[in-house]
């Protein structure tokens, strides 16, 4: 089962993108789960079952001062 994940959190994956990057942005829930790669920006959608398994670690919101 998905842990709470809400827009805009920060994921990171079991594995890192092409680019070398393990972070992405969630910019949509629903049966499928939208990301936003963090360094090069390429947008990807996963099944949720999908998401559940590859994901290792949900990140805090960076604090905007």
């Amino acid at each position: 089962m998905l842990p709470n994940i809400k827009l805009d959190d920060i994921v990171r994956l079991r594995k890192p993108h092409p680019c070398g990057n393990y972070e992405w942005k969630v910019v949509r829930l629903g049966a499928d789960i939208g990301l936003e790669c963090l360094k090069c920006g390429r947008r990807v959608l996963l099944p949720r079952r999908t998401l559940a398994r590859r994901l290792k670690a949900i990140l805090p919101k960076p604090t905007q001062e």
